[in-house]
């Protein structure tokens, strides 16, 4: 009998959509504008995207019914101002379009006021100082660079204005009015250095790439664990017998259960208009990681959070758990964010990308002053990518150290070393990359390494920043570096042109020298988990910050302040330390709570009855006259030991907390920070030697082995 010859088609289902066909279908895009608006409406929205001008007013009620008719085309019933409070991913409120006429017949209404403007409850937000409770009021305004989107779910349907929040003072309360004006200047700061290197140009944009790690586990046993529920985080839990050793989970098969939820977040996704490209697992168990073409920064970071978020809610659906938090499992890799950044002009030119066909000059001199701005703030990006979360994952398994370092590879270090001592020629400077003539410098194509161990990588036409948590907002660590960079692009270009017009490329080659003199020492090209690393480090005067709490004081510092000109206020920085320094606090407090409650209310139970059941096992025993082993004698007596060292250390750390209630969120931050830390590492310890010995049934908590194992 001749079997049926199948095609590849028949595997699929009949309703199968491509992911071109499914991007941007929830979006407010400039092509549907484009076909409902006035071609000078449209103009001046294009405009505003490009932070050329703000949208004009007079357009707004014009704007509004646009969008409101495309929003009732695709079923929303409600709109919000969606926008990205400090301290938090997203916020909205949303409001019916429902209203009455003049008639007070019901009618859909959505007024150009109703567009540019909303007022959420401002007290209720952290504000760092900014607000009092008393002071309610607060705005969100649209945001024109990031298009309006439908927000689907099951049953709803809700149309999402991207928008800025601020206090009716004017103060700065959201992550992405600092990113819009970080990118404003790194624009002015770039096109004033093409015209200095007489490049013609149309636009300058930053281009950023976040890939996004995360854990992903049964949704019954997320629920059965406390501590996951409330911190993302498990407070106690002894390794599994297998982890991550024989590196056998990093790009394997996924998961049948795991693959199908990435399809789903993936082309909920797509709809929203965030460029997914990449999915595979991660080194850990359970570990995944999702990956987007680069965007424009801010709009990148809007994708993130709106990414994050469907991950979340699409995970309920398939009965998983996704976390995000940077170190939810003891011993194992823990998640990054790792921020994959570059400038780019007229859509299509990578200024770090040295084979781009420009003169070599611009490619080198963009990257000193990049390795310069690192150095200069290492201390302020070191808090910005600081919380007591990523606190436990900076230093090792594949996330780098605190110490601020960068990796450019040991061919592109040894030139930059030759510029430092001037022993390149000004013609090398001029040619390309890939002319081959003995001054020049050839780059071949992905010339770099990927060095795991480093804070930041030049990996062949980017920057890599790998210290961000996976939890975080990266809004204000890219803020940190944009703003680094264009001071130090002002600040070179500056000096260069009070100089005489004679001579510029030896000019030039003097200032990089002076630049690398001071900021090389940040270059590192071997391994940074290495105690060498460590003692060379400080040999270089570099800080190893360990614990956040220590580097956000620089918020306060006059040298941020200065940078941070016409980007935030004192008063808004210093907000932000206060922030950072109480979220710091309520984690570690969260955190120590959690496992006292856990092992009173638990653990020690659980522990006590199979003590119970041992002695009585061996009482039997006895009263039989049956002879055992003393060895039994002596199981009983060490988890008796430990019982009670369990205790104790519970104990001390409910002193250590009672202490640090009565203190001010900065003391509290730094007594549970240093010495309450310390505690709950030697509580967690004692609690994972009972774990391995208390019956398995007894023992309340999903083991590692079944939450990393089990999907």
């Amino acid at each position: 009998m001749k079997r049926k010859k199948t095609r590849l088609s028949d595997t699929h289902s009949s309703d199968f959509t491509r992911p071109s066909q499914l991007f941007g279908a929830h979006v407010f895009t400039l092509e549907e504008m484009k076909t409902r608006l006035a071609p000078k409406v449209w103009k001046n929205i294009v405009d505003a995207m490009q932070l050329h001008c703000p949208v004009d007013l007079q357009y707004a009620n014009e704007i509004a019914e646009a969008i409101k008719q495309w929003a009732l085309d695709n079923e929303a019933t409600h709109y919000t101002h969606w926008f990205q409070p400090m301290g938090g991913m997203s916020a909205q409120k949303h409001d019916s379009f429902l209203a009455f006429n003049d008639k007070h017949k019901p009618i859909e209404k959505f007024s150009g006021k109703q567009l540019l403007e909303g007022e959420p409850d401002a007290s209720s937000f952290p504000s760092g100082g900014l607000r009092s409770t008393y002071e309610a009021r607060g705005y969100t305004i649209w945001d024109p660079t990031s298009l309006p989107f439908i927000w689907q779910t099951k049953t709803t349907k809700t149309l999402c204005i991207p928008s800025l929040f601020f206090s009716s003072r004017g103060h700065v309360l959201d992550n992405k009015i600092a990113l819009l004006r970080s990118e404003k200047k790194l624009r002015q700061a770039i096109k004033r250095l093409l015209k200095y290197f007489k490049i013609p140009h149309k636009s300058v944009c930053s281009q950023l790439g976040i890939e996004q790690e995360y854990f992903v586990v049964n949704r019954q046993q997320y629920l059965n664990r406390d501590d996951l529920v409330m911190l993302d985080k498990t407070v106690f839990g002894t390794a599994a017998a297998k982890g991550q050793e024989l590196e056998d989970h990093y790009f394997s098969s996924i998961q049948e259960k795991v693959l199908s939820y990435m399809k789903d977040f993936e082309d909920r996704a797509l709809l929203l208009g965030v460029p997914l490209k990449t999915r595979h697992n991660e080194v850990a168990p359970a570990q995944h990681e999702v990956a987007p073409i680069h965007e424009n920064a801010p709009l990148a970071v809007d994708h993130n959070i709106l990414l994050m978020e469907l991950m979340r809610s699409v995970a309920e659906e398939h009965d998983l758990a996704c976390i995000f938090h940077e170190k939810p499992f003891a011993k194992i890799n823990g998640s990054g964010k790792h921020n994959n950044w570059s400038i780019s002009y007229d859509d299509k030119i990578n200024l770090f990308d040295p084979n781009n066909g420009l003169p070599l000059k611009i490619f080198i001199t963009l990257l000193v002053l990049c390795i310069e701005a690192i150095d200069a703030h290492s201390k302020l990006i070191r808090a910005a990518v600081g919380s007591a979360s990523n606190d436990y994952r900076l230093g090792g398994s594949e996330a780098p150290p605190a110490i601020i370092s960068m990796y450019v590879g040991e061919e592109l270090e040894i030139f930059l070393l030759q510029i430092e001592k001037k022993k390149i020629s000004k013609k090398a400077l001029n040619e390309k990359s890939k002319t081959k003539v003995k001054t020049s410098f050839e780059i071949p194509e992905e010339n770099t390494d990927r060095n795991r161990t480093a804070f930041c990588a030049f990996t062949g036409n980017k920057l890599e920043f790998r210290g961000v948590g996976s939890s975080s907002n990266c809004a204000f660590f890219i803020s940190v570096i944009q703003v680094a960079v264009a001071d130090k692009i002002q600040a070179l270009l500056d000096r260069l042109e009070k100089k005489s017009k004679k001579d510029v490329d030896q000019q030039l080659l003097d200032e990089l020298s002076l630049c690398l003199k001071k900021s090389k020492r940040i270059l590192y090209s071997k391994d940074n988990y290495s105690k060498e690393w460590i003692a060379e480090a400080e040999r270089r005067g570099l800080e190893n910050i360990k614990k956040s709490i220590d580097a956000y004081e620089v918020l306060k510092e006059e040298q941020t302040q200065e940078i941070f000109k016409d980007i935030l206020s004192k008063e808004e920085l210093e907000s932000r330390e206060e922030i950072l320094t109480q979220s710091y606090a309520k984690a570690l407090m969260i955190e120590a709570n959690l496992m006292a409650d856990l092992f009173q209310t638990k653990i020690l139970p659980a522990a006590l009855m199979h003590q119970e059941h041992t002695a009585k096992a061996i009482a039997l025993l006895a009263e039989a006259q049956v002879p055992f082993q003393a060895e039994q004698a002596e199981y009983l007596r060490n988890l008796t030991q430990k019982i009670s060292d369990a205790i104790t250390c519970n104990k001390e750390l409910e002193q250590t907390l009672n202490q640090a209630d009565k203190l001010t969120y900065e003391a509290k931050a730094r007594v549970l920070g240093e010495l309450a830390f310390v505690k709950m590492q030697l509580f967690r310890k004692r609690v994972d030697e009972l774990e391995e010995i208390v019956d398995d049934k007894l023992w309340p908590l999903p083991k590692y082995k079944e939450l990393l194992f089990i999907i």
